[in-house]
């Protein structure tokens, strides 16, 4: 992705519009149990961006929060129940899940939580049995 990109993406019904701008500081899949639970998937397409380059355009007054911790804030549609994304106070970033953000290229870049996985993916990226170091994990690798 080009420094000048933006891309649009939106809640499932699309009361909740919003713009990305810029590159994502990292892409990748999510292994663990509450991504799993929430997503209501085998796993969890993560973009993780910096606060200020997601813009709400439409329906901020539609987006209603629940956090399970004070790590993360999930947020989605009052309308349709669509997840748009996760804030992430401790860590500075937001995680826009890759699929609201239909015309981004997703390339993962790594597996975080892979010691959870469901579905394991063979597809050569490092696999972490938490987070990065630099996030307050172990940086621990795992056997794809």
């Amino acid at each position: 992705m080009e420094e000048g990109s933006s891309y649009d993406g939106t809640c499932f019904c699309g009361a909740v519009q919003f713009i990305v701008s810029g590159e994502p500081v990292a892409m990748g899949y999510c292994h663990c149990d509450s991504c799993r639970h929430w997503s209501a998937g085998p796993v969890n397409a993560f973009t993780l961006w910096k606060p200020d380059a997601v813009r709400i355009t439409r329906g901020a007054e539609n987006i209603s929060t629940y956090n399970k911790t004070a790590r993360s804030y999930r947020k989605w549609c009052k309308s349709c129940g669509g997840h748009i994304f996760t804030e992430h106070p401790g860590w500075g970033l937001i995680d826009v899940y890759a699929p609201v953000i239909p015309r981004l290229q997703f390339t993962a870049g790594l597996h975080v939580n892979y010691q959870e996985t469901v579905l394991p993916i063979k597809d050569g990226a490092p696999k972490l049995k938490d987070v990065p170091k630099e996030m307050g994990g172990s940086g621990v690798a795992v056997p794809e």
